[in-house]
């Protein structure tokens, strides 16, 4: 074969690889907002999804009929707690293998995990309750959770006495953690005393502790994952999510 006609022949190749790379994001792009599009009406959501499909070639995974690995994030997704909803401000997670119907109208992932970040003024709805009688007619209530640093929370006790409060909050550092469908936030240590009004009121730990321990159930997640660990962060709570046989688009 002549050098012209290897040129010719190399030029042929880059064209048709150019062409078949072009068709291939191409469908990618469009694969990925019809899924976004679909995520978004089955979830009730109020924006799209990202969605984002690995993977090269995109058209080969689609003729084997499994993608390799599809990435979401949502914002503000509002999960269910015990009849209410507890707002989730990003929700990011992998799917692995994801099987899809020869219509597209339905994908399975083998497995998923990902990250749910929830604020603390959030999760604070969950403390929030009536204020809990205290010995000599003093009353406590949570109102205010922040970072506690070394992965704590620091919630904030407001104690009155009548319509009087105590110049500032006590705090106390809880510890975090998830038990099934539930996070469990737990003061490592209780005050066993306060001071108002010049008096020094005794606290049963117990007592105390219907004040400053609380959990918040979350559930109804994106095609079905769960809460897996759950750690303090500077704005909020991020809760490792996983699962397996998650519906992607059903």
């Amino acid at each position: 074969m002549s050098k012209r006609a290897i040129r010719i022949l190399l030029i042929v190749v880059v064209v048709l690889g150019g062409l078949f790379v072009a068709a291939d994001r191409f469908a990618v792009s469009f694969a990925e907002n019809e899924a976004a599009e679909k995520l978004k009406s089955q979830e009730g959501l109020s924006s799209t999804p990202d969605v984002s499909i690995k993977g090269f070639p995109f058209l080969t995974q689609v003729i084997g009929g499994k993608l390799d690995d599809v990435e979401i994030s949502i914002k503000d997704y509002d999960a269910k707690s015990d009849g209410d909803t507890i707002r989730v401000a990003d929700l990011d997670a992998t799917m692995h293998g994801v099987d899809f119907s020869s219509d597209f109208s339905s994908a399975t992932a083998d497995r998923a995990a990902g990250v749910a970040r929830i604020s603390y003024d959030e999760l604070l709805k969950a403390a929030e309750s009536e204020p809990v009688e205290l010995p000599l007619g003093a009353t406590g209530k949570v109102v205010g959770l922040s970072d506690g640093g070394d992965g704590k929370i620091k919630v904030a006790v407001e104690v009155s006495k009548g319509s009087t409060k105590l110049p500032k909050p006590v705090h106390v550092l809880s510890s975090v953690s998830v038990e099934g469908d539930t996070i469990r936030v737990h003061a490592d240590k209780v005050p066993d005393k306060l001071e108002v009004l010049g008096l020094s009121i005794r606290l049963p730990e117990g007592l105390v502790r219907d004040v400053t321990d609380f959990e918040e159930k979350v559930t109804d997640l994106p095609g079905g994952v769960k809460l897996d660990t759950v750690q303090a962060a500077p704005d909020g709570v991020d809760v490792a999510v996983k699962g397996e046989n998650v519906d992607l688009v059903s």
